[in-house]
């Protein structure tokens, strides 16, 4: 009798038949196995949870008084039918791709990842298996993130020079992740950094786990750009722009994503200054992980999944798409509102007249070779 596949694609997530658990579902479930902190993959209403021990602080801090067991990097733990395990991702602190095995069959969930190390978080670890499931959020050949040095160097210029200028300097960032990296790489000699009330909560739930972070100042009635002259200010990216930021008086705003990788992005939102800095794999990354991983299918998901897919077929993986509810690194609501920017599996021509740089398929590999047929994966889901 043919047993159940490993995993397999629900309407609630990622499902495990013979362990009974899922995988960072979107919908209430009675076990959820979860990869990280952010509110796409850990959501509120499951009746258990499993996280890492680096990633849990993080969740009960935001979804609350929840069924919340840990384990460590690395730990086995036999659950129904099958054998689980957690290794970094490299993506936050405490992020984790999950590991299932039975019977010498291994499948790895990527959760959100990135493989250059940003000082922060665990560093990603490559985990062998016969199938992965990638996220592919910047999979395309125009994204490629500079070393966190450069990024650092960037940031601390544009700081020194608007403090020099007598402006405040505001970068929206997302609470978790990346403001954090913000913080590690000011140079403090510049001046004080003040922080959104989001972000310093998130960051003191941190540093209560032992987190080397700088010291911050939160943005209480009160502080201000008088009170605190030549400051860097690190806020959700929904706060540039508002009543909040006008309190800080002559200021200069910035954003920091991998979607500042695109000119047209910067120019919508008005901003003279963008860091592209994710915490998402780029192209060379994501390609480099799955390479590493030894896999020979692979599944993609939220992100530019249709090219991506196409590109790893031209490559010999057997390769699907599944459709989830993940968001990736998204735009925030404000963004949304104002239509698409590029649709995530409108093409390269698009991402090229958006970006405004010429884009090569027949070099830079995101289309398929003329007349190549692809080759349906096994349990290939729906878009």
């Amino acid at each position: 009798m043919a047993r159940d596949p490993l995993l397999t694609f629900t309407d609630r997530g990622i499902f495990c038949p013979a362990g009974d658990f899922y995988i960072d579902p979107w919908r209430p479930v009675e076990r959820a196995l979860i990869t990280h902190g952010h509110s796409d993959h850990a959501r509120s209403g499951h009746g258990a949870y499993l996280a890492t021990e680096g990633s849990a602080p993080v969740i009960r801090y935001r979804l609350g008084d929840i069924r919340l067991k840990t384990i460590r990097y690395g730990e086995t733990r036999r659950i129904g039918g099958v054998t689980v395990s957690f290794h970094p991702a490299g993506h936050v602190p405490g992020s984790a791709q999950i590991r299932v095995e039975r019977d010498g069959e291994v499948w790895v969930v990527s959760g959100d990842y990135k493989v250059a190390e940003d000082g922060l978080s665990e560093p990603f670890e490559p985990v062998a298996c016969h199938s992965f499931i990638s996220e592919c959020t910047f999979g395309l050949p125009v994204f490629r993130w500079k070393p966190q040095a450069e990024l650092a160097a960037q940031l601390n210029r544009w700081w020194a020079a608007n403090a020099a200028e007598g402006r405040t300097s505001i970068v929206g960032a997302y609470t978790l992740g990346k403001a954090q990296r913000l913080l590690v790489s000011a140079d403090l000699s510049i001046g004080p950094i003040l922080t959104h009330g989001a972000v310093e909560a998130t960051t003191a739930v941190l540093r209560e786990q032992g987190l080397a972070l700088p010291p911050t100042t939160y943005v209480a009635p009160g502080i201000d750009g008088t009170s605190h002259p030549g400051a860097l200010v690190i806020a959700p990216p929904s706060a540039l722009g508002t009543p909040w930021a006008t309190r800080f008086g002559p200021s200069a705003e910035a954003f920091a994503s991998g979607w500042m990788a695109l000119r047209g992005v910067r120019r919508r939102r008005g901003l003279a200054q963008g860091f592209v800095m994710s915490d998402h794999a780029d192209w060379d990354g994501l390609n480099a992980a799955i390479r590493a991983t030894g896999a020979e299918r692979i599944f993609v998901t939220h992100g530019y999944t249709a090219i991506f897919r196409r590109w790893l077929e031209d490559q010999g993986f057997e390769a699907g798409i599944v459709a989830t509810e993940y968001e990736g690194e998204s735009l925030d609501a404000a963004e949304a509102e104002a239509g698409p920017l590029i649709e995530p599996d409108a093409g390269v021509a698009a991402v090229a007249e958006e970006d405004g740089t010429a884009a090569d398929p027949a070099t830079d590999g995101s289309e398929p070779a003329e007349g190549k047929r692809r080759r349906p994966a096994a349990g290939d889901a729906p878009t």
